[in-house]
Protein backbone atom coordinates (compact mmCIF):
# COMPACT_ATOMS: atom_id res chain seq x y z
CA UNK A 1 0.00 0.00 0.00
CA UNK A 2 2.61 2.45 0.89
CA UNK A 3 4.45 1.75 -2.55
CA UNK A 4 1.15 2.33 -4.26
CA UNK A 5 0.70 5.78 -2.03
CA UNK A 6 4.53 6.97 -3.19
CA UNK A 7 3.69 5.79 -6.92
CA UNK A 8 0.23 7.75 -7.30
CA UNK A 9 2.03 10.86 -5.24
CA UNK A 10 4.38 10.66 -8.16
CA UNK A 11 2.04 10.71 -10.82
CA UNK A 12 -0.09 13.28 -9.83
CA UNK A 13 3.28 15.44 -9.13
CA UNK A 14 4.39 14.45 -12.76
CA UNK A 15 0.77 15.51 -14.48
CA UNK A 16 0.83 18.57 -12.94
CA UNK A 17 3.89 19.52 -13.89
CA UNK A 18 3.01 18.78 -17.20
CA UNK A 19 0.71 21.97 -16.98
CA UNK A 20 3.00 24.04 -14.70
CA UNK A 21 3.27 27.63 -15.80
CA UNK A 22 7.26 28.50 -16.54
CA UNK A 23 8.30 31.80 -16.21
CA UNK A 24 9.88 31.99 -19.39
CA UNK A 25 6.72 30.80 -21.67
CA UNK A 26 5.00 34.19 -20.47
CA UNK A 27 7.65 36.82 -20.00
CA UNK A 28 10.88 38.28 -20.67
CA UNK A 29 13.71 39.02 -18.35
CA UNK A 30 12.65 42.79 -17.79
CA UNK A 31 10.14 44.72 -15.41
CA UNK A 32 7.19 46.27 -16.31
CA UNK A 33 6.46 49.53 -13.42
CA UNK A 34 2.92 50.14 -13.94
CA UNK A 35 1.94 53.78 -12.16
CA UNK A 36 -1.90 54.18 -11.36
CA UNK A 37 -4.10 56.79 -9.58
CA UNK A 38 -6.61 55.70 -7.72
CA UNK A 39 -9.18 58.77 -6.73
CA UNK A 40 -12.64 59.32 -5.06
CA UNK A 41 -14.18 59.59 -2.14
CA UNK A 42 -16.05 58.03 0.88
CA UNK A 43 -19.05 56.90 -1.31
CA UNK A 44 -17.35 56.34 -4.99
CA UNK A 45 -13.71 55.48 -6.34
CA UNK A 46 -11.74 54.88 -10.11
CA UNK A 47 -8.71 53.69 -11.12
CA UNK A 48 -6.93 55.54 -13.78
CA UNK A 49 -3.46 54.21 -15.70
CA UNK A 50 -0.76 56.47 -15.41
CA UNK A 51 2.14 55.80 -16.93
CA UNK A 52 3.87 52.69 -18.36
CA UNK A 53 8.15 51.96 -18.27
CA UNK A 54 10.43 48.92 -19.04
CA UNK A 55 13.88 48.13 -17.13
CA UNK A 56 15.84 45.27 -17.87
CA UNK A 57 15.89 42.13 -15.42
CA UNK A 58 13.02 40.89 -12.94
CA UNK A 59 13.72 40.24 -9.34
CA UNK A 60 10.55 39.40 -8.86
CA UNK A 61 8.94 35.28 -8.20
CA UNK A 62 9.57 33.02 -10.69
CA UNK A 63 6.70 30.42 -9.35
CA UNK A 64 3.03 30.89 -8.06
CA UNK A 65 2.55 32.90 -10.98
CA UNK A 66 -1.03 32.72 -11.13
CA UNK A 67 -1.79 32.87 -7.66
CA UNK A 68 -2.37 35.19 -4.85
CA UNK A 69 0.24 35.00 -1.89
CA UNK A 70 -2.73 36.64 0.24
CA UNK A 71 -5.90 38.10 -0.89
CA UNK A 72 -5.51 41.33 0.55
CA UNK A 73 -7.61 45.10 -0.42
CA UNK A 74 -6.51 44.91 -3.99
CA UNK A 75 -5.50 42.51 -6.61
CA UNK A 76 -3.75 42.94 -9.69
CA UNK A 77 -4.18 39.73 -12.96
CA UNK A 78 -2.97 39.60 -16.15
CA UNK A 79 -4.58 37.77 -18.89
CA UNK A 80 -2.93 36.64 -22.27
CA UNK A 81 -5.08 38.02 -24.72
CA UNK A 82 -4.78 35.05 -26.96
CA UNK A 83 -5.66 32.27 -24.76
CA UNK A 84 -7.81 33.82 -22.28
CA UNK A 85 -5.25 31.80 -19.78
CA UNK A 86 -4.23 33.86 -16.50
CA UNK A 87 -0.33 34.19 -16.47
CA UNK A 88 0.14 36.42 -13.33
CA UNK A 89 -1.37 37.57 -10.05
CA UNK A 90 -0.66 39.78 -7.22
CA UNK A 91 -2.30 41.77 -4.32
CA UNK A 92 -1.72 44.65 -2.19
CA UNK A 93 -3.25 47.24 -0.29
CA UNK A 94 -2.92 50.82 -0.39
CA UNK A 95 -3.17 54.04 1.32
CA UNK A 96 -6.10 55.31 -0.23
CA UNK A 97 -7.99 52.17 0.35
CA UNK A 98 -7.61 53.08 3.57
CA UNK A 99 -8.29 56.99 3.60
CA UNK A 100 -11.77 56.38 2.19
CA UNK A 101 -12.58 55.00 5.76
CA UNK A 102 -11.52 58.35 7.25
CA UNK A 103 -14.00 61.10 8.00
CA UNK A 104 -12.17 63.48 5.60
CA UNK A 105 -13.48 61.17 2.74
CA UNK A 106 -17.13 61.89 3.38
CA UNK A 107 -16.58 65.33 2.32
CA UNK A 108 -13.23 66.02 -0.23
CA UNK A 109 -12.36 63.49 -3.01
CA UNK A 110 -8.53 62.90 -3.42
CA UNK A 111 -6.32 61.32 -5.58
CA UNK A 112 -3.47 58.75 -4.75
CA UNK A 113 -0.74 57.50 -6.50
CA UNK A 114 0.06 53.38 -6.44
CA UNK A 115 2.78 51.82 -8.46
CA UNK A 116 2.88 47.83 -8.94
CA UNK A 117 6.10 45.81 -10.42
CA UNK A 118 4.91 43.18 -13.20
CA UNK A 119 7.05 40.86 -15.19
CA UNK A 120 6.94 42.02 -18.44
CA UNK A 121 4.97 39.74 -20.91
CA UNK A 122 5.58 38.51 -24.43
CA UNK A 123 2.53 39.10 -25.98
CA UNK A 124 -0.75 41.17 -25.67
CA UNK A 125 -2.19 41.11 -22.02
CA UNK A 126 -5.30 42.23 -20.38
CA UNK A 127 -4.44 44.33 -17.13
CA UNK A 128 -6.86 44.11 -14.14
CA UNK A 129 -7.07 45.73 -10.92
CA UNK A 130 -9.84 45.47 -8.41
CA UNK A 131 -10.04 47.15 -5.54
CA UNK A 132 -11.79 46.39 -2.76
CA UNK A 133 -13.47 47.49 0.83
CA UNK A 134 -13.09 45.23 4.15
CA UNK A 135 -15.75 42.96 3.09
CA UNK A 136 -13.80 42.42 0.06
CA UNK A 137 -16.89 43.64 -1.40
CA UNK A 138 -15.71 45.41 -5.17
CA UNK A 139 -15.14 49.47 -4.94
CA UNK A 140 -13.58 49.90 -8.54
CA UNK A 141 -12.56 47.58 -11.21
CA UNK A 142 -9.72 48.87 -14.27
CA UNK A 143 -8.47 46.54 -17.30
CA UNK A 144 -5.77 48.01 -19.84
CA UNK A 145 -4.24 46.16 -22.94
CA UNK A 146 -0.47 46.04 -22.84
CA UNK A 147 0.46 45.77 -25.61
CA UNK A 148 4.91 44.94 -24.97
CA UNK A 149 5.67 46.63 -27.94
CA UNK A 150 3.92 49.75 -27.67
CA UNK A 151 6.38 52.12 -28.40
CA UNK A 152 4.73 54.53 -25.58
CA UNK A 153 6.40 52.52 -23.05
CA UNK A 154 9.49 54.45 -21.47
CA UNK A 155 12.36 52.24 -21.27
CA UNK A 156 15.60 53.95 -18.53
CA UNK A 157 18.54 55.85 -21.35
CA UNK A 158 21.30 54.19 -21.40
CA UNK A 159 23.73 55.56 -19.02
CA UNK A 160 21.30 57.02 -16.74
CA UNK A 161 22.15 57.53 -13.35
CA UNK A 162 21.37 55.07 -10.58
CA UNK A 163 20.63 56.48 -7.07
CA UNK A 164 24.08 54.99 -5.26
CA UNK A 165 23.88 51.67 -3.19
CA UNK A 166 25.16 48.79 -1.46
CA UNK A 167 24.04 45.69 -0.44
CA UNK A 168 23.58 44.92 3.39
CA UNK A 169 23.01 41.47 3.39
CA UNK A 170 23.27 39.23 0.34
CA UNK A 171 21.26 35.83 0.47
CA UNK A 172 21.17 34.96 -3.53
CA UNK A 173 21.19 36.68 -6.77
CA UNK A 174 17.93 39.00 -7.65
CA UNK A 175 16.52 36.14 -9.36
CA UNK A 176 16.38 33.79 -6.24
CA UNK A 177 15.98 36.29 -3.40
CA UNK A 178 13.61 38.39 -2.10
CA UNK A 179 14.95 41.80 -2.89
CA UNK A 180 14.25 44.34 0.17
CA UNK A 181 15.09 48.38 -1.00
CA UNK A 182 15.98 50.09 2.32
CA UNK A 183 15.53 53.68 1.42
CA UNK A 184 16.69 56.89 2.83
CA UNK A 185 14.83 59.41 3.94
CA UNK A 186 15.46 62.58 5.37
CA UNK A 187 19.26 62.18 5.37
CA UNK A 188 21.41 64.44 3.53
CA UNK A 189 25.06 63.91 2.36
CA UNK A 190 26.45 64.41 4.84
CA UNK A 191 24.60 61.68 7.11
CA UNK A 192 25.61 58.43 4.51
CA UNK A 193 27.42 57.01 7.06
CA UNK A 194 24.58 57.20 9.44
CA UNK A 195 21.91 55.97 7.21
CA UNK A 196 23.80 52.56 6.39
CA UNK A 197 24.21 52.14 10.32
CA UNK A 198 20.92 52.53 10.34
CA UNK A 199 19.96 50.29 7.35
CA UNK A 200 22.69 47.52 8.94
CA UNK A 201 20.75 47.75 12.71
CA UNK A 202 17.32 47.53 10.17
CA UNK A 203 18.76 43.79 8.82
CA UNK A 204 20.16 43.16 12.08
CA UNK A 205 16.33 44.16 14.01
CA UNK A 206 14.46 41.31 11.15
CA UNK A 207 17.16 38.64 11.47
CA UNK A 208 16.34 38.69 15.56
CA UNK A 209 13.28 37.46 14.54
CA UNK A 210 11.83 33.75 13.36
CA UNK A 211 11.31 32.94 10.75
CA UNK A 212 13.24 35.70 9.04
CA UNK A 213 16.61 34.17 10.97
CA UNK A 214 16.03 31.16 9.61
CA UNK A 215 15.59 32.17 5.88
CA UNK A 216 18.75 35.25 5.54
CA UNK A 217 19.49 32.91 2.31
CA UNK A 218 16.25 33.78 0.95
CA UNK A 219 16.70 37.20 0.86
CA UNK A 220 19.01 40.52 -0.21
CA UNK A 221 18.60 44.15 1.64
CA UNK A 222 19.87 46.75 -0.10
CA UNK A 223 20.75 50.31 1.16
CA UNK A 224 19.82 52.79 -1.07
CA UNK A 225 21.57 55.98 -0.29
CA UNK A 226 18.72 58.81 -1.49
CA UNK A 227 20.25 62.14 -0.19
CA UNK A 228 17.38 64.81 1.12
CA UNK A 229 18.09 68.99 1.16
CA UNK A 230 16.60 68.79 4.76
CA UNK A 231 17.93 66.69 7.76
CA UNK A 232 14.68 64.86 9.55
CA UNK A 233 11.52 64.85 8.11
CA UNK A 234 8.37 66.65 8.58
CA UNK A 235 6.12 66.83 11.57
CA UNK A 236 3.10 69.11 10.52
CA UNK A 237 1.55 69.18 13.85
CA UNK A 238 4.80 71.30 14.98
CA UNK A 239 4.89 73.25 11.96
CA UNK A 240 8.30 71.67 10.81
CA UNK A 241 7.89 70.99 7.27
CA UNK A 242 11.03 69.17 5.02
CA UNK A 243 12.22 68.96 1.87
CA UNK A 244 13.64 64.83 1.80
CA UNK A 245 14.11 62.32 -0.58
CA UNK A 246 10.22 60.82 -0.64
CA UNK A 247 8.63 63.34 1.15
CA UNK A 248 6.95 61.72 3.82
CA UNK A 249 5.19 63.19 6.86
CA UNK A 250 3.51 62.27 10.49
CA UNK A 251 0.14 63.18 11.66
CA UNK A 252 -1.58 60.91 8.13
CA UNK A 253 -5.41 60.97 8.39
CA UNK A 254 -4.30 63.23 12.01
CA UNK A 255 -2.82 60.56 13.94
CA UNK A 256 0.37 61.86 15.60
CA UNK A 257 2.51 58.71 14.79
CA UNK A 258 1.26 57.38 11.68
CA UNK A 259 4.28 58.30 9.32
CA UNK A 260 3.76 57.71 5.27
CA UNK A 261 4.24 58.74 2.19
CA UNK A 262 2.27 59.57 -0.60
CA UNK A 263 5.28 60.50 -3.23
CA UNK A 264 4.84 56.64 -4.42
CA UNK A 265 6.06 57.76 -8.13
CA UNK A 266 9.09 59.63 -6.78
CA UNK A 267 10.36 56.85 -4.49
CA UNK A 268 9.71 54.57 -7.44
CA UNK A 269 12.33 56.94 -9.65
CA UNK A 270 15.02 56.72 -6.86
CA UNK A 271 14.53 53.00 -7.15
CA UNK A 272 15.16 52.74 -10.88
CA UNK A 273 18.26 50.51 -11.88
CA UNK A 274 18.07 48.26 -8.99
CA UNK A 275 16.48 45.38 -7.67
CA UNK A 276 13.71 45.32 -5.68
CA UNK A 277 10.80 43.86 -4.72
CA UNK A 278 9.77 45.30 -1.11
CA UNK A 279 10.54 48.36 0.92
CA UNK A 280 11.45 49.96 3.82
CA UNK A 281 11.77 53.53 4.40
CA UNK A 282 13.99 54.91 6.86
CA UNK A 283 12.97 58.02 8.27
CA UNK A 284 15.97 60.05 10.50
CA UNK A 285 13.99 61.13 13.56
CA UNK A 286 14.07 60.34 17.09
CA UNK A 287 10.30 60.45 16.95
CA UNK A 288 7.71 57.74 17.11
CA UNK A 289 6.26 56.19 14.83
CA UNK A 290 5.94 54.58 11.61
CA UNK A 291 3.55 52.64 9.11
CA UNK A 292 3.28 50.02 6.93
CA UNK A 293 1.17 48.92 3.82
CA UNK A 294 0.82 45.68 2.40
CA UNK A 295 2.84 45.07 -0.67
CA UNK A 296 3.61 49.16 -0.59
CA UNK A 297 5.68 49.94 2.07
CA UNK A 298 6.95 50.16 5.28
CA UNK A 299 8.54 53.63 6.74
CA UNK A 300 9.47 53.98 9.75
CA UNK A 301 11.46 56.34 12.34
CA UNK A 302 15.28 55.56 12.71
CA UNK A 303 16.16 56.66 15.90
CA UNK A 304 13.28 56.72 18.65
CA UNK A 305 14.25 53.74 21.55
CA UNK A 306 11.82 51.55 20.04
CA UNK A 307 12.91 51.40 16.52
CA UNK A 308 14.35 47.51 16.14
CA UNK A 309 10.78 46.08 17.51
CA UNK A 310 8.80 48.81 15.51
CA UNK A 311 10.19 48.21 12.06
CA UNK A 312 9.87 44.46 12.53
CA UNK A 313 6.21 45.09 13.61
CA UNK A 314 5.48 47.42 10.56
CA UNK A 315 7.66 44.73 7.94
CA UNK A 316 5.00 42.45 9.40
CA UNK A 317 2.08 44.43 7.81
CA UNK A 318 4.00 45.30 4.57
CA UNK A 319 6.06 41.94 3.99
CA UNK A 320 3.73 39.60 5.30
CA UNK A 321 0.24 40.83 5.12
CA UNK A 322 -0.32 40.65 9.20
CA UNK A 323 -2.81 42.59 10.96
CA UNK A 324 -2.35 44.60 13.62
CA UNK A 325 -3.33 42.48 17.03
CA UNK A 326 -3.73 45.39 19.39
CA UNK A 327 -7.33 47.04 20.34
CA UNK A 328 -8.75 49.72 22.05
CA UNK A 329 -11.54 49.24 24.89
CA UNK A 330 -13.59 52.14 23.09
CA UNK A 331 -13.50 51.49 19.33
CA UNK A 332 -15.31 53.81 16.73
CA UNK A 333 -12.74 52.87 13.64
CA UNK A 334 -14.67 51.76 10.30
CA UNK A 335 -11.32 50.59 8.63
CA UNK A 336 -11.67 46.63 9.48
CA UNK A 337 -13.31 43.20 8.24
CA UNK A 338 -15.24 42.99 11.48
CA UNK A 339 -19.16 42.17 12.34
CA UNK A 340 -20.16 40.52 9.31
CA UNK A 341 -20.09 37.14 7.83
CA UNK A 342 -16.64 37.53 5.49
CA UNK A 343 -13.60 36.08 7.20
CA UNK A 344 -10.42 38.83 7.08
CA UNK A 345 -8.02 38.21 4.55
CA UNK A 346 -5.40 38.54 7.22
CA UNK A 347 -3.86 35.10 7.81
CA UNK A 348 -3.17 36.52 11.90
CA UNK A 349 -7.29 37.29 12.90
CA UNK A 350 -10.78 36.25 12.46
CA UNK A 351 -14.37 37.48 13.45
CA UNK A 352 -14.68 32.98 13.23
CA UNK A 353 -17.21 33.48 9.93
CA UNK A 354 -14.84 30.82 8.78
CA UNK A 355 -12.20 29.94 11.03
CA UNK A 356 -10.91 26.76 10.02
CA UNK A 357 -9.42 28.59 7.53
CA UNK A 358 -7.16 30.56 9.72
CA UNK A 359 -5.21 28.73 12.39
CA UNK A 360 -7.81 26.00 13.48
CA UNK A 361 -5.14 23.35 12.86
CA UNK A 362 -2.87 24.95 15.56
CA UNK A 363 -4.91 24.80 18.90
CA UNK A 364 -4.21 22.70 21.09
CA UNK A 365 -6.48 19.72 22.05
CA UNK A 366 -9.37 21.16 24.07
CA UNK A 367 -8.48 24.74 23.43
CA UNK A 368 -12.22 26.85 23.75
CA UNK A 369 -13.06 29.34 21.68
CA UNK A 370 -13.22 32.10 22.47
CA UNK A 371 -9.93 31.30 24.60
CA UNK A 372 -9.91 33.58 28.26
CA UNK A 373 -6.07 34.55 28.28
CA UNK A 374 -3.93 33.45 31.27
CA UNK A 375 -2.06 36.04 34.06
CA UNK A 376 1.02 35.37 32.72
CA UNK A 377 0.12 37.09 29.81
CA UNK A 378 3.95 39.05 29.03
CA UNK A 379 5.39 35.50 28.01
CA UNK A 380 2.60 33.48 27.43
CA UNK A 381 2.51 32.47 22.71
CA UNK A 382 0.18 29.99 23.33
CA UNK A 383 -2.53 29.55 20.45
CA UNK A 384 -5.61 30.40 21.30
CA UNK A 385 -8.28 32.34 20.21
CA UNK A 386 -8.51 35.66 22.14
CA UNK A 387 -10.75 38.11 21.77
CA UNK A 388 -9.79 41.09 20.74
CA UNK A 389 -7.62 42.79 17.78
CA UNK A 390 -7.51 45.32 14.83
CA UNK A 391 -7.92 47.94 16.81
CA UNK A 392 -11.49 46.92 18.08
CA UNK A 393 -12.12 44.86 21.06
CA UNK A 394 -15.34 42.88 20.09
CA UNK A 395 -16.14 40.99 17.32
CA UNK A 396 -12.60 40.24 15.96
CA UNK A 397 -10.31 37.37 17.72
CA UNK A 398 -6.16 37.31 17.60
CA UNK A 399 -4.17 33.92 17.87
CA UNK A 400 -1.83 34.68 20.84
CA UNK A 401 -2.09 37.04 24.23
CA UNK A 402 1.49 38.30 23.28
CA UNK A 403 3.28 38.88 19.45
CA UNK A 404 4.97 41.19 17.86
CA UNK A 405 2.07 42.13 16.27
CA UNK A 406 0.82 43.55 19.46
CA UNK A 407 3.37 44.50 22.10
CA UNK A 408 6.50 46.11 21.38
CA UNK A 409 8.02 44.17 24.31
CA UNK A 410 6.95 40.91 22.52
CA UNK A 411 10.42 38.63 21.86
CA UNK A 412 8.97 37.16 19.16
CA UNK A 413 5.86 36.54 16.31
CA UNK A 414 3.09 34.19 17.79
CA UNK A 415 3.15 30.87 15.92
CA UNK A 416 0.34 31.67 13.73
CA UNK A 417 2.32 34.86 12.52
CA UNK A 418 5.43 32.67 12.54
CA UNK A 419 3.61 30.50 9.90
CA UNK A 420 1.81 33.20 8.15
CA UNK A 421 5.29 34.78 7.16
CA UNK A 422 7.13 31.38 6.49
CA UNK A 423 4.40 31.12 3.59
CA UNK A 424 5.14 34.03 2.13
CA UNK A 425 8.81 33.42 2.16
CA UNK A 426 8.10 30.62 0.72
CA UNK A 427 5.59 31.84 -2.27
CA UNK A 428 8.08 34.25 -3.69
CA UNK A 429 11.05 31.65 -3.29
CA UNK A 430 9.43 28.96 -4.81
CA UNK A 431 10.18 27.88 -8.39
Amino acid sequence: MKQLVTLCTALLVAIGSLGAQTFEEHFAESTLRVDYIFAGCATEQSVYLHSLSCSEGWAGRRGNLDRLPIEGDGQLTMTDVATGKVIYRTSFSSLFQEWITQPEASTVHKAFEFTLQLPMPLAETDITLRLANSKMEQLALHTHRLNPSDILISHRAEGSIVTPHSYIHRGGSPEEAIDVAIVAEGYTAEEVELFRSDAQATVDALFTYEPFASNKERFNFVAVECASKDSGVSIPRNGEWRTTAVGSHFDTFYTDRYLTTSNIFAMADLLEGIAWEHIIVLANTDTYGGGGIYNSYTLTTAHHPLFAPVVVHEFGHSFGGLADEYFYEQDDLTMNPLRNDREPWQQNITNLADFESKWADMLPEGTPIPTEPTRKAEKNYTVGVYEGGNYVNKGVYRPAVVCRMRDNKATRFCPVCERALQRMIEFYTCE
